[in-house]
């Protein structure tokens, strides 16, 4: 079992790195959570938009891992966003996920726009007070977002789940992160499939020098910043070099000669400001 875990700001621990499960269909997603399972893996990543829960939730039903060493991610899709509506969202996301409570329930993306993702917010603080969600948080949030949702409601959000990787590193926002005691789960933690980042000339060479793969490096990169990344595969032989990364270490000359990738405008996802579309 990968044996890492990071405490949240509300007492609870999160397992990493996780499993996301975006553009996974939902009859593939059974049989690699079970090789995720048998690499170590506990962290398992969904969402209602990914159209995948049921097949998730399968998965989990078959699983003979035991449910207090599991932690499941889902996040309420933008059409669903409002208060009562959010609540009405979530019953049939624990139903098709076959749990009596989810360990973490984010906000897809703020869709400023819309302007409902306080009162969406609200919802996810009830559902936690009622023991049917262990940690509530966002996901595509920036800074000015999360400090609404803190002014307005009190209460901090557990994790922020972000676009992160070498070429997009996000450092100002992370330092916002850190100082707010937010955990930051890395989403695409190799760029967008994985193409540029893993075929960068420097990263190459480390993986080289450490006798790794281009993957197991950046890997290793998000774990020793403190952050959660959640490698998304359908190959389910990856996963098995996915979690194999904890027998190495980068130097500090290797993590200051990443930082030298970031291009702040490395994106490949919506700005959160920018993304409105209902999905």
């Amino acid at each position: 079992m990968i044996s890492d875990t990071i405490l949240l700001n509300d007492g609870h621990y999160m397992p990493r790195p996780g499993c996301g499960f975006w553009q996974v269909d939902r009859w593939e997603v059974e049989q690699l959570i079970q090789r995720a399972l048998q690499a170590g893996f506990r962290h398992f990543d969904t969402a209602q938009a990914y159209f995948n829960e049921e097949g998730v939730g399968q998965a989990l039903k078959h699983c003979e891992v035991a449910r207090e060493e599991l932690f499941i991610t889902s996040k309420i899709r933008g059409r669903d966003m409002g208060y009562e509506q959010t609540l009405d969202s979530f019953e049939v996301t624990i139903n098709d996920l076959g749990l009596e409570y989810l360990d973490l329930f984010l906000i897809h993306w703020p869709m400023p726009a819309k302007n409902l993702y306080v009162e969406t917010w609200m919802a996810l603080i009830k559902l936690q007070a009622s023991g049917r969600i262990r940690s509530i948080g966002v996901s595509n949030f920036t800074c000015e977002h999360i400090k609404r949702l803190i002014e307005e409601t009190g209460v901090v959000p557990a994790v922020n789940q972000l676009e992160l990787h070498p070429h997009f590193q996000q450092r100002d926002t992370r330092d916002f992160h850190r100082n707010a005691g937010i955990a930051i789960q890395s989403y695409s933690p190799f760029g967008s499939n994985g193409a540029a980042v893993l075929r960068n000339p420097l990263i190459m060479l480390l993986a080289r020098q450490h006798a790794r793969t281009p993957a197991q490096i950046v890997l290793r990169w998000h774990l020793q910043q403190g952050l959660t990344p959640l490698p998304r595969t359908t190959n389910g032989a990856r996963f098995k070099e996915n979690a194999n990364i904890w027998d190495f270490e980068l130097s500090e000359d290797d993590m200051k000669l990443m930082m030298s990738l970031d291009t702040r405008t490395g994106n490949t996802q919506p700005l959160p400001d920018e993304m409105n579309m209902n999905f």
